[in-house]
């Protein structure tokens, strides 16, 4: 199976889903983390990876998929060679891997068409809409979480597009800064936690809405 979609969007939570319901083990692999420049060492990474899955018999997750099923080129030397030969032997071990295979990227343009004809499933984990995103606010927020009366959580969902993942940290991280005050949980902390989010992933800011804006005296740091 092939999962995309941007970062945060459930694609690992998904393939956890899965592991669970069928009752094995989740091995998770980072493929990037695999690729070695010596030649034939990322085919022994690979090699004793499918050995424990096999014996196993667990769900096999490989991230960053497109580090080693990127758009190929023509082989130039010998270095686009053996990332070729990488390639095929990744490829060969998949088809004869027995249990269930998921691959994960985020960004499907950048895989070889050759390579994901070559999947029976292929699921797109897109952006949740405002309607989503109040669900996983809501879902994250437990009920006898201390929320003060201007938590509005139907505005935060509609203001701020951001995925699954960062609504989790965001309200981690509003809870925890409510707390370090000794404050009921208010708006202005979502908001903080949620312009944490932006800068961390690297994201301009949309701005806070007038009436909500966090007193720059009052941040925690």
């Amino acid at each position: 199976m092939l999962f995309y979609g941007p970062p945060g969007t459930g694609k690992t939570l998904a393939a956890e889903v899965m592991a669970r319901a069928l009752g094995v083990d989740l091995l998770v692999v980072d493929l990037s983390a695999l690729v070695s420049k010596y030649i034939g060492e990322t085919e022994k990474n690979l090699a004793a990876v499918f050995d424990v899955a096999e014996r196993s018999r667990a769900l096999l997750l490989f991230d960053e998929a497109d580090a080693l099923f990127g758009k190929r080129t023509d082989a130039q030397d010998a270095h686009d060679r053996y990332a070729n030969m990488e390639t095929a032997y990744l490829l060969q071990r998949l088809e004869r891997y027995e249990g269930v295979a998921v691959l994960t990227t985020n960004l499907r343009g950048q895989l070889d068409k050759a390579f994901t004809r070559r999947f029976e499933t292929i699921v797109e984990f897109a952006e949740p809409d405002a309607v989503v995103r109040e669900a996983l606010w809501r879902l994250h927020l437990p009920a006898a979480a201390p929320l003060a009366p201007d938590v509005n959580l139907r505005e935060l969902a509609e203001w701020y597009a951001i995925a699954g993942a960062q609504i989790k940290n965001a309200a981690l991280a509003a809870a925890f800064l409510a707390a370090s005050a000794q404050e009921r949980i208010a708006q202005r902390h979502f908001l903080w936690a949620i312009e944490r989010e932006f800068d961390k992933a690297g994201r301009a800011h949309p701005g806070f809405p007038s009436q909500h804006a966090p007193d720059p005296d009052r941040s925690t740091a």
